[in-house]
């Protein structure tokens, strides 16, 4: 079963990716690099170009639901780092970006740390997965508190929230997500045949509540910077948060686990990131993007 989670794992990053694209060339041609507002969000509800970006999103997020409740967030999590390498060259593609050494190695990384992070997960994985209404509950209130941090960043601060910020509350809120969508689809799959007798209401809320900012973030996040350099932050920060939770709150791994495992676990993680870390400084949008702005501040100078 966890074969088939991971399969089906690896099949929606692919939508994922290919969704992300698609959103983020119809969001950086509305927006044009401004913040993206309400108005704004009805506004792509009418390109076609966003509308099938989102369709994609969705079949990915079905996938990766089915995946969440088959196996543990350790072994699925991780995965999505697979979207980072296919939105690069898919990008790159479209607009002609020539990936320099730097951007290459910074995808191998991500992309050798994860696949190992999720080969040693398999094996370090507690045999029971249960998850009671407490660790449930308790997930949530610490959610509550990262809503009101990034919810209220965005009413004081509004259109002045970087890039970086937006990446980095779309990671936190998500990998929440990911991590109750998890409980809500074990509790549906529970053997006593209650069905939605098993979920709580208030997972059913923190969900929505939390992916509604998440996308928030996501569609500003498209507007400031390429939308490899968002996946890559996506598929970092995310399953660090979805990871921590299911190892410090649900105790997802074996107690057994010996050291130098655990140690290979935290490397290739700490790979992965660097990847991402590397991928954000010599990405040719970036670098592009550097070099323009010194161009415009050059040209005030001169004046």
């Amino acid at each position: 079963m966890v074969w088939l989670a991971v399969s089906a794992a690896i099949a929606g990053a692919f939508f994922l990716a290919f969704g992300t694209q698609r959103q983020s060339t119809a969001v950086r041609a509305s927006a044009g690099g401004l913040s993206v507002t309400g108005m704004g969000l009805l506004r792509l509800l009418r390109s076609p170009r966003w509308v099938f970006g989102l369709v994609l999103l969705g079949m990915g997020m079905t996938l990766n639901v089915f995946a969440l409740a088959s196996a543990p967030l350790t072994v699925v999590q991780p995965i999505g780092a697979i979207a980072l390498v296919i939105t690069t060259v898919v990008n790159a593609r479209e607009h002609h970006i020539k990936m320099n050494r730097p951007t290459i190695l910074a995808i191998t990384a991500c992309m050798v740390g994860s696949a190992a992070f999720v080969l040693l997960a398999i094996q370090v994985s507690a045999d029971e997965h249960a998850i009671t209404r407490g660790q449930e509950l308790f997930t949530i209130l610490i959610l509550a508190v990262v809503v009101v941090i990034f919810g209220g960043s965005v009413v004081l601060l509004g259109h002045r929230l970087g890039a970086f910020f937006c990446i980095l509350g779309a990671g936190v809120l998500f990998g929440f997500v990911a991590v109750l969508v998890r409980t809500i689809s074990v509790a549906l799959l529970d053997a006593n045949g209650r069905f939605l007798g098993n979920v709580s209401w208030y997972s059913v809320l923190a969900v929505i509540v939390a992916g509604l900012l998440g996308s928030y973030f996501v569609q500003n996040a498209y507007s400031k910077g390429p939308p490899d350099l968002v996946i890559a932050g996506l598929t970092v920060i995310d399953p660090i948060v979805g990871i921590t939770i299911g190892i410090a709150i649900f105790g997802e791994l074996d107690r057994n686990v010996q050291p130098a495992m655990a140690m290979s676990l935290v490397g290739a993680g700490c790979i992965a990131i660097v990847g991402v870390i590397a991928l954000s400084r010599h990405h040719p949008d970036v670098l592009e993007r550097k070099a323009d702005a010194k161009r415009r501040a050059k040209l005030v100078e001169g004046r």
